[in-house]
């Protein structure tokens, strides 16, 4: 997700992780939905979390480990 200067990021809400969490269940068993996608959406949302967190460093790595691996992600994956 690209962050504008000075903007803040909300806290992801209940509903955001569950419908990722279950968007992830359907591709993993039916195949449904591009992979790059879920991970970018996944990537969206723990930046989220650890911006909540500001103090965090581990949320902020484990964030920062999830955009790396979603921007090395080919448009196929």
């Amino acid at each position: 997700m690209p962050k504008s200067e000075g903007a803040t990021l909300s806290r992801p809400s209940i509903s955001e992780v569950t419908a990722l969490i279950a968007d992830l269940a359907d591709h993993r068993k039916l195949g449904l939905g591009s992979y790059r996608e879920l991970m970018s959406r996944k990537a969206d949302l723990l930046e989220r979390i650890a911006a909540d967190r500001p103090g965090d460093t581990e949320a902020a790595e484990i964030a920062a480990a999830a955009r790396a691996r979603a921007n090395d992600l080919k448009p196929t994956d």
